[in-house]
């Protein structure tokens, strides 16, 4: 068997490979790439939504929810920890998103606890998502500082 020959196979039998990793049912080479792209882009897509779901640090995990009220936004932050500056990263989310913050409970000794309120400066522009997701973004970047 010659060299080419042995590399065609080794090509063919990796194709196959992926395309069962896939579950593609293609079965040219371009196909079974584009069905791999694909399913690369969908488990990042997963991986992404869990991790705003929850930011972790070793065994710590905060929890974020958000609810609409009738002007503005009741924001929640818990953690098992606290970490210097997050209250101030968390605030300048606020800030970022044109949210005022009319009302707080705050306590970063150990832990961490948020309650706040925040009214919108603009005009139905921010959603509860949006506001959730900037403060995970907050939080992220300071746990990772």
């Amino acid at each position: 068997m010659s060299s080419k020959e042995k590399k065609k196979g080794a090509l063919q039998e990796k194709l196959q490979l992926l395309r069962s990793v896939t579950h593609s049912h293609a079965v040219n080479k371009t196909s079974i790439i584009v069905d791999a792209s694909k399913y690369i882009m969908e488990l990042k897509q997963k991986v992404d939504a869990r991790s705003q779901d929850v930011v972790e640090d070793s065994s710590v995990t905060m929890q974020v929810t958000v609810e609409t009220l009738e002007k503005g936004f009741l924001v929640n932050v818990l953690s098992e920890k606290s970490w210097p500056g997050l209250l101030v990263s968390i605030l300048e989310a606020f800030e970022d998103l044109g949210l005022e913050v009319l009302d707080a409970n705050v306590s970063c000794s150990d832990t961490f606890r948020l309650e706040a309120v925040g009214g919108e400066n603009q005009a139905e522009s921010v959603d509860a998502q949006m506001v959730r997701q900037a403060v995970l973004q907050a939080i992220k970047k300071c746990t990772e500082e």
